[in-house]
């Protein structure tokens, strides 16, 4: 099943929340995850720079760390709702006003914007969606070795449905495995690349990038 974007909310066995985000393509798969300085991108791969003439939608910072949270986010609305965060509001009202005030891409898809985020800590995480017919925002109860995701296609509703039930990563790196191609994942199709944020002890969250392998021939 294609189902486009993927944003993620996980909590690990030993207890350490993560947003996740993948990218699923069929119109421009030449895409890499790359870390920034303050944000992890999602660029052209290179000799790949003019496909933002086509649609200037496929650039944009897809990972944000907001104080004690990690955005996660399919668009250019992971800043502002990471800058919102960061100055005080709160995470469902920051997803709900950004989503609102953004609302869908206006491409030949309609593609909806998609986000994800947690807080250091937590036992909870937070999915939203805005789609041409709907604004959804919910939190999820986290309990250890669980994850819950949502797409821009077909898995487009923040349910609990959409589930990995035995989600497990010990690092960034691990949960981009997962969100990859393991697990709930491993029958999504068209993976790309991906970007994750996951918890540390002392506080802080690791921030890990992978591209997906090519398929076995």
């Amino acid at each position: 099943m294609y189902v486009g974007r993927i944003v993620a909310v996980g909590r690990t066995r030993r207890g350490a929340v993560t947003a996740m985000y993948r990218v699923s393509s069929r119109s421009f798969p030449n895409r890499q995850a790359r870390i920034l300085e303050k944000a992890v991108a999602i660029l052209p791969k290179a000799g790949y720079e003019k496909d933002i003439e086509r649609n200037p939608y496929i650039a944009y910072n897809c990972l944000r760390l907001a104080g004690d949270c990690a955005v996660a986010a399919n668009g250019s609305h992971t800043d502002p709702i990471a800058d919102k965060i960061d100055g005080g509001m709160g995470i469902r009202d920051a997803l709900a006003s950004v989503l609102l005030a953004m609302d869908y891409e206006r491409d030949a898809y309609n593609t909806p914007r998609i986000a994800a985020v947690v807080r250091h800590g937590a036992r909870s995480g937070f999915l939203g969606i805005v789609r041409h017919d709907a604004l959804l925002v919910r939190e999820f109860p986290l309990e250890p070795g669980t994850a819950f995701y949502v797409c821009t296609y077909e898995q487009n509703v923040p349910d609990p449905r959409y589930t990995d039930p035995a989600f497990e990563a010990e690092s960034a790196t691990d949960a981009c495995r997962v969100i990859l191609g393991a697990g709930a994942f491993k029958d999504l199709e068209r993976p790309i690349t991906a970007a994750c944020a996951l918890a540390q002890n002392d506080g802080t969250f690791e921030v890990a990038i992978a591209d997906a392998q090519p398929p076995k021939r």
